[in-house]
């Protein structure tokens, strides 16, 4: 990536990573997001269980990916992929991208919004 080293990434050596965080840090997250919210950047994204839980169920698959692509209006949109115990992309099987964008479509008012 830009010339910068990789480390190597194996799953399958990795440690099991607890990714939960509390409400009040998911709070404190969103709303610095939203204060400054970079151009082309959505607040969120939906992606729909059925079309996730089709990624996830992909053979071999044990994690998910999240990229950051942007299309040619400027636009910056989450693109997701299923991982390999190896840490490999998944990249000949299902990849995800066409999420409900907020805005224009944006979720109820929650404590992760408003």
């Amino acid at each position: 990536m830009g010339g910068s080293a990789r480390s190597c990434f194996n799953l399958s050596q990795s440690n099991y990573m607890n990714h939960s965080i509390s409400l009040a840090q998911a709070i404190t997250m969103t709303s610095l997001y939203r204060s400054s919210i970079p151009e082309g950047m959505p607040v969120s994204e939906t992606f729909e269980l059925a079309s996730v839980n089709t990624l996830l169920s992909q053979s071999g698959c044990t994690a998910l990916r999240i990229y950051y692509g942007k299309k040619e209006d400027g636009t910056i949109h989450a693109i997701l992929v299923g991982v390999n115990e190896k840490g490999e992309d998944i990249t000949k099987g299902v990849i995800l991208e066409e999420a409900q964008r907020c805005p224009p479509e944006c979720p109820p008012d929650s404590l992760l919004n408003k």
